[in-house]
């Protein structure tokens, strides 16, 4: 019995990775399903829920628990078409969004495969820490992927760039704060029981 569920959890967990792998293929080959897409993204909700996918992607990855890191970078994927495309656009988020999306429509360049290699390595990263029980590692990790995010959307957006601060800033501090609640939960709970 025990067999046969670790094979369904492994089954799923690389089902969920080949949905990501198929949502990514389908934004690059499918000019429609990317505009579509884009269009839904332009509602800043989806720019203040991304953020907080890193909580059960840390929870998960601390749980050991591939699966549940599967279906929530599958999640945090797709999160960009969960809410409606917006009736009217901040001009800071249309700016921004338009040079997001030239970016990622333009041929690749080294520096541009230098910076996918460094956001997949960050969240392996990321998984790594939280795995190895590295809280304070971990916690480094999620501050350092959030400046990054603001860095590279200044550079690359210029004022357009500055709209990113404010979500990436509350992700950041919610992120922090719910991580730091549970190693104290976390604490508190051990210490009980070992003086039970």
């Amino acid at each position: 019995m025990k067999t046969k569920a670790l094979t369904t959890t492994k089954i799923l967990t690389i089902v969920f990775a080949l949905l990501s792998v198929a949502f990514i293929a389908a934004m690059a080959l499918s000019p429609d399903f990317f505009n579509w897409t884009f269009a839904r993204h332009h509602n800043v909700l989806s720019w203040y829920i991304r953020p907080l996918f890193i909580l059960p992607f840390c929870f998960f990855a601390y749980k050991r628990s591939g699966l549940g890191i599967s279906i929530t970078v599958f999640l945090m994927l797709t999160s960009m078409f969960w809410f409606p495309a917006p009736v009217s656009v901040n001009d800071k988020v249309q700016g921004f969004l338009d040079m997001e999306k030239e970016y990622l429509t333009s041929g690749w360049t080294f520096a541009k495969v230098i910076f996918a290699i460094v956001v997949a390595g960050s969240l392996s990263l990321l998984s790594l820490a939280f795995w190895k029980r590295s809280i304070k590692i971990g916690v480094g990790i999620i501050v350092a992927i959030a400046l990054g995010k603001v860095v590279w959307s200044v550079v690359e957006g210029g004022e357009y760039g500055m709209a990113v601060i404010l979500p990436a800033a509350i992700g950041l501090v919610i992120c922090v704060t719910l991580v730091y609640y549970f190693i104290r939960r976390n604490k508190r709970k051990n210490k009980k029981e070992q003086s039970e």
